[in-house]
């Protein structure tokens, strides 16, 4: 029991540490975007559902044969180490990410991943054979305690003291400890095999399989539609990952270690609540939290609706003689979940239905569970129909507020980097009117209808912004080059004069079709245009020096910044690229991260001046946004530009805050509270 025991707990905390270690390893090769996490979770359930499914055919083998199939692949897996991708998966340009990164993730984690996600229910299997009266379930739960105790630790413990390569070598490192313990585990299981017969067992029904599966199936959607609405809008980093597939294990724990934690006259209520205050959330125009409350909100909603599906699942459980093929049935649902959020849903929808989808669907399988609790006759009756006809308004109210999100909209797609559409405020022919690009929920920039302010830039880029005083403070007559990371709709072409030099790095290719399209900036503009399509720090790695007088870093995903573009070494190849005397401006406008100790402490390192501009419009000012830049550049360029001098000032590194880094970035620290 010792010996199953540890196995099984270092097992289950490499399988959930190795998640955010290598999903922040290849995070900056695919421009930061939220549908990294996506993916890679796509990869772990798969991988996941694979080793239950191999757990499930190894029971039927001899205990002997048993040993040698599985000591046979424990070796194997020693050829992965160490964990490091391989810089040859780094796209070059336009390739579609999904398909990268699941080949990626394959051939760098794939045989030690599967490994680990054979050994709980194999060993709980095994246990099972050795004892008469073996309940394995505590060991599941032990399973899922240790895989919490992996997450938590890694943001608070891991991530803050080790670089990300250290991060892979000492996980390579324990994992050599895992196969040790697993081969003395297989060794004993095959020498001392008593194989108890169980006593008969009904075995279960096609329609419980399917609820297992739609159960574990509704808890995945959630946990991955949950956690793209943190990382949407607030940043694609571990941390953010980490807490709701914590959230999500916990009610695994609980759910599996006790009979009391999960009680429905408790729980479906407490989920009434929930789905009621989160459909709340997610109308934006009835109700607007601040991250800590958003986050926190997010959490207990995911919390309870995890807790109604697992507490399900728990109370579902078959007899141990039926343990393998309830994981895979378990394993089978959150892949499918994974398979739904992960690849069918960019493709078969245009906007980010599938949290919708979720709550809706944890509705009905809550309507369900409740008809078949043991109510019987017209209550039964009475009780199943009310709670259907619940779940079917609230499905009604979930269209309700997508449709509310992107009707009269003129335009909305979605790829793996997003949700973007094209919308008009205000009356064609009313001053001010303006056609906008939308990320997510947050302007990415906008054209004002007026025939005659078309080339005008405004919002974020008005010419009282940090972006519109650094494009005009140019020397007159003198041609400028100029780099602009995140395209939007273009709107700084706007600046643009015949004689300038543009390039345009955007990684979204619907970006660059989108500004063509339906804005004109990047169209209409006198300046030599030249687009370049990837991660913009990637084709700059790639590029010879550019010898840029202005360089725009605007590159968000909603208003998610993506880190790689923020690091001491992203702030180094921008200076190779810039001349002397050039300007680099980042857009530091975001509702929730505060960037100034970052580019402060960048800018120090670099031996320059950070001027924070912050333009503060009056709310009659329909041309510009509130808007918050810093500009980077040399201490005499700044004393050579008095209008940069104007309600600016200089920004200060902020003490003991340390510089970030690629192995190195720390959210806490710089998160408004």
């Amino acid at each position: 029991m010792l010996l199953f025991a540890v196995t099984i707990f270092v097992s289950a905390f490499l399988l959930f540490q190795v998640q955010p270690v290598i999903s922040k390893a290849i995070l900056p090769w695919f421009g930061g975007a939220a549908g990294v996490w996506s993916t890679c979770m796509l990869f772990f359930q798969a991988a996941l559902l694979g080793g239950y499914t191999y757990a499930h055919w190894l029971q039927g083998k001899p205990a002997k044969r048993q040993r040698q199939i599985h000591l046979t692949l424990l070796g194997l897996s020693l050829l992965s180490l160490p964990i490091l991708p391989n810089v040859s998966w780094k796209p070059s340009g336009g390739e579609e990410p999904i398909w990268r990164i699941l080949g990626l993730l394959a051939t760098t984690i794939g045989l030690p991943y599967f490994l680990l996600s054979t050994t709980s229910p194999l060993l709980q299997a095994w246990y099972v054979r050795h004892t008469k009266t073996g309940i394995p379930w505590r060991l599941f739960a032990l399973s899922n305690a240790a895989s919490l105790a992996a997450l938590l630790t890694y943001p608070l413990l891991v991530e803050p003291a080790l670089s990300v390569p250290r991060q892979a070598w000492v996980w390579s490192a324990v994992y050599g400890v895992f196969l040790v313990l697993a081969g003395l585990a297989a060794w004993k299981f095959a020498a001392n095999d008593i194989c108890q017969i169980e006593e008969a067992a009904v075995p279960p029904t096609f329609a419980l399989r399917a609820l297992w599966v739609s159960l574990a199936a509704c808890a995945s959607i959630l946990l991955l539609g949950i956690t793209t609405h943190m990382t949407q809008d607030v940043a694609a980093i571990p941390f953010l990952w980490v807490i709701p597939l914590a959230v999500y294990l916990l009610t695994f724990i609980l759910c599996f270690e006790t009979s009391k934690a999960y009680h429905r006259i408790v729980f479906m209520p407490a989920l009434a609540i929930a789905l009621f205050y989160f459909a709340k959330l997610l109308d934006r125009e009835e109700w607007s939290l601040t991250v800590t409350e958003n986050i926190g909100m997010s959490a207990a909603v995911l919390f309870v609706c995890c807790m109604v599906c697992h507490g399900e699942l728990a109370a579902l459980k078959p007899a141990p003689r039926f343990l393998t093929g309830y994981f895979v049935s378990l394993s089978l649902g959150g892949a499918l979940g994974g398979l739904f959020v992960g690849l069918i849903a960019p493709l078969l929808f245009n906007a980010y239905y599938e949290l919708n989808i979720g709550l809706w669907l944890c509705a009905v399988l809550a309507a369900l569970v409740v008809a078949r609790a043991g109510l019987s006759g017209t209550r039964r009756k009475i009780v199943f129909a009310a709670m259907l006809a619940a779940a079917g308004a609230y499905g009604a109210w979930m269209i309700k507020i997508k449709k509310e999100e992107i009707g009269g909209v003129e335009l909305a797609v979605r790829n793996f980097y997003g949700h973007l559409h094209v919308a008009v405020w205000g009356s064609v022919g009313e001053h001010g009117a303006a056609r906008q690009l939308i990320h997510g929920q947050i302007n990415h920039g906008q054209q004002l209808l007026d025939p005659s302010r078309g080339m005008m830039p405004s919002s974020y880029f008005c010419k009282e912004s940090g972006a519109g005083r650094a494009s005009l403070a140019r020397r007159e007559g003198v041609p400028q080059k100029v780099g602009i990371l995140g395209l939007g709709c273009g709107a700084l072409l706007g600046y643009a004069s015949k004689e300038d030099d543009y390039r345009l790095y955007e990684i979204n290719p619907q970006v660059f079709e989108i500004a063509k399209k339906n804005f004109t900036f990047v169209t209409e503009t006198p300046a030599k245009v030249t687009e370049i399509l990837g991660d913009g720090r990637l084709s700059l790695e790639r590029e010879s020096p550019q010898n840029f007088d202005l360089l725009f870093m605007d590159a968000f995903s909603g208003d998610s910044i993506p880190v790689h573009l923020v690091t001491r070494e992203a702030f180094d190849l921008y200076a190779r690229h810039m001349k002397p005397d050039a300007i680099l401006v980042v857009n530091m406008t975001n509702n929730y991260l505060d960037l100034r100790p970052v580019v402060a402490s960048a800018a120090k390192r670099l031996g320059r001046l950070a001027v924070e501009i912050e333009d503060t419009p009056y709310e009659t000012d329909e041309e510009c946004f509130l808007s918050h830049y810093a500009l980077v550049m040399s201490a005499a360029r700044y004393a050579a530009a008095p209008e940069l001098r104007v309600n600016s000032k200089l920004l200060e590194p902020t003490p003991g805050f340390r510089e970030w880094t690629d192995a190195f970035s720390n959210l806490f620290a710089i998160v408004r509270r």
